[in-house]
């Protein structure tokens, strides 16, 4: 069966160096498919300044046309967290328990994986594919999670493809060094983004009128 990943986040808004990294990944490790979940609640950040649906939209345009990827609303239609445990787990249960799955987080995401909801249940669901990021090391808070790390860590990509779940691979992927947060920053202060952003999304985010003002300006 071929490799499908999943790919979460609040996408806000949506931008190149996200579509960037994955498909960078995506050829690296053959990845047939990649499912894009905006989240509604966020359990670990401030709650988007785009709604929800203006952040379904904006995910629409940045792939329309791209085969790679796909999108899920199902974390958008809650109004509880949008835990990562809770989205594999159903998932699991809709499309069975042989299909090779991945689920992709940043850098960054790794170094906090621990300490996440039902943590010790992800990787029964999924493999985890880690892209990296800027400035994070890959070395975890403690020695113990250090060595949960390495003892499931692997350089074999075939067994991401003939295994479901288990495994964490750490990509080699391009360092793009754009963020969700600083495009709003840019766009708070009336500087253009079009250089960060599918040109289809920024148009739309002008089109709405979004990200004019920080949220404590409003």
């Amino acid at each position: 069966m071929a490799l499908h990943a999943l790919f979460g986040g609040t996408f806000d808004p949506i931008h190149l160096g996200h579509l960037a990294v994955v498909e960078a990944l995506a050829q690296q490790i053959a990845l047939e498919r990649v499912i894009i979940m905006p989240n509604n609640v966020p359990p670990h950040r401030p709650q988007p300044e785009a709604s929800s649906a203006q952040r379904k939209a904006m995910v629409e345009l940045a792939i329309a046309g791209n085969p790679l990827f796909g999108l899920d609303d199902r974390e958008l239609r809650r109004d509880t967290p949008s835990y990562t445990a809770t989205t594999l787990a159903q998932w699991r249960q809709q499309h069975g328990y042989q299909q090779p799955l991945g689920f992709i987080i940043g850098q960054d995401s790794l170094l906090t994986l621990p300490t996440w909801h039902q943590a010790d249940t992800l990787l029964n669901q999924c493999h985890i594919l880690v892209c990296r990021r800027p400035g994070y090391p890959v070395k975890m808070a403690s020695e113990a999670h250090q060595r949960w790390l390495e003892s499931h860590l692997t350089d074999d990509v075939s067994r991401l493809h003939n295994e479901p779940a288990g495994c964490i691979w750490l990509a080699d992927t391009p360092l793009f060094d754009i963020s969700a947060t600083a495009i709003r920053q840019r766009l708070h202060q009336g500087r253009t983004c079009a250089d960060l952003l599918p040109a289809a999304v920024e148009r739309y985010i002008r089109e709405q009128g979004l990200y004019r003002h920080a949220p404590d300006e409003t």
